[in-house]
């Protein structure tokens, strides 16, 4: 007896010590601008596209850096606001900047606090802060309508641009959520079913609760085989979400069903600007 009861106080000092360790270290965990690198890998100008860099302020004194990549003055019909996910910087999403550049749009592609050579520490207030920053940017200084204005956010950013768009003064022409969580409770829930997630999760995002306030046309994307975030998370946004909404079904992995399926995927985004920016 004294030895089963030695091993249950053991197992439950192991457990508690292993929750309070994810509570603590939460914000290493989630946010990962060091993997793999906080150095710019490349330019839009390795794909050949002009490109300027932005350097925004946010409320709080932090300075961002990202990369405003105009399109042809020919072909243009709007402006894409990118939110990228929790790992790596801006150079690492030059495919997806090539798509939405070949499909006309101007993109604005902001590295988040921590990331890239955006100062400060990353955390989930701060990413609300600088998605406000960015949004104001692309406004207030490059001039660009928000009915006009495409809100983009994959994984992480989907969250980041999920709340932007929830803000009662922030009106896009229509948001693109793509591999997104339904809400950090959730993915704590799906990775840690045995602990007390709903106690030690700091980092909310509840994406499900902000879609409902999203007054614009809204375009969820996510892949049945998805590995990293399941596929009835990005069900659970879409059905949270307000009509006019659309469900586009990937296939390949986490960071790749976007580029496995760009057969589908790219005119499924062309129709989505056309509706979206009256064209």
């Amino acid at each position: 007896m004294r030895t089963l009861l030695v091993f249950i106080a053991l197992a439950f000092v192991l457990y508690a010590g292993f929750s309070l360790m994810l509570y603590l270290l939460q914000d290493r965990l989630v946010f990962l601008p060091n993997m793999p690198g906080r150095e710019l890998d490349t330019t839009p100008m390795s794909l050949g596209l002009e490109y300027e860099d932005a350097w925004i302020n946010t409320e709080d004194g932090e300075r961002l850096h990202g990369w405003f990549i105009p399109t042809d003055d020919d072909r243009a019909r709007g402006a894409l606001l990118f939110f990228h996910g929790n790992a790596g910087n801006i150079s690492h999403r030059m495919e997806s900047v090539l798509i939405f550049n070949r499909l006309g749009l101007d993109v604005l592609i902001v590295d988040y606090r921590g990331y890239g050579q955006s100062s400060g520490k990353p955390g989930e207030q701060g990413t609300y802060l600088d998605a406000r920053a960015a949004w104001n940017y692309l406004v207030e200084q490059r001039g660009i309508a928000p009915h006009r204005t495409v809100i983009f956010g994959r994984s992480l950013g989907g969250a980041v641009g999920a709340w932007l768009a929830s803000q009662p003064d922030v009106k896009p022409a229509g948001v693109i959520i793509e591999s997104c969580f339904s809400s950090g409770l959730d993915m704590g829930r799906q990775l840690y079913p045995v602990l007390p997630v709903r106690l030690i999760t700091r980092i909310g995002y509840p994406v499900r609760e902000y879609v409902t306030k999203i007054r614009a046309p809204v375009l969820v994307a996510h892949s049945l085989h998805d590995e990293i975030i399941p596929f009835s998370m990005g069900q659970t946004i879409f059905d949270a979400a307000p009509e006019p909404k659309s469900f586009l079904e990937l296939e390949g992995d986490h960071n790749a069903g976007f580029w496995i399926s760009r057969e589908r995927y790219v005119p499924a985004l062309d129709e989505f600007f056309s509706q979206t920016l009256n064209f």
